[in-house]
């Protein structure tokens, strides 16, 4: 899966939050100063163009949707990640993550609660 540049990930943020929406709704979901309407025309055309994205023609207008499962774009970077810098190992990953990041106890608490849910659902599964 291709990796999004900034500009193009932050459009597709604001569509998997909207889940459908017109360019003058995209365009107000930037901060000031806001791109112009041709800037953010073109990016949107590329971004069908990739098949990132598509839209529903609405007389003049054009409804845009994610075609690109926010789910499934994420899993595939962070494998990308553990695999690039953690030797394809989730716990080198894991053990970096849990460190190297000023986590609370409640949020580490919440982690292990999510890992042992894992682990019983595995487990069930055998």
């Amino acid at each position: 899966m291709k990796e999004l540049n900034n500009t193009e990930l932050e459009v597709m943020e604001f569509l998997w939050k909207l889940k459908k929406g017109f360019m003058k709704d995209i365009v107000e979901l930037f901060p000031e100063p806001k791109p112009a309407y041709t800037t953010i025309a073109t990016l949107l055309s590329r971004m069908v163009d990739k098949k990132y994205i598509g839209f529903n023609k609405l007389g003049r207008d054009k409804q845009y949707f994610p075609i690109l499962n926010k789910e499934d774009y994420f899993s595939s970077h962070l494998k990308k990640v553990v695999t690039q810098f953690f030797n394809g190992s989730p716990s080198q990953f894991a053990s970096f993550f849990t460190s190297k990041t000023d986590l609370t106890v409640e949020e580490l608490d919440e982690l292990k609660s999510l890992v042992e849910s894992q682990i019983n659902k595995k487990k069930g599964s055998k």
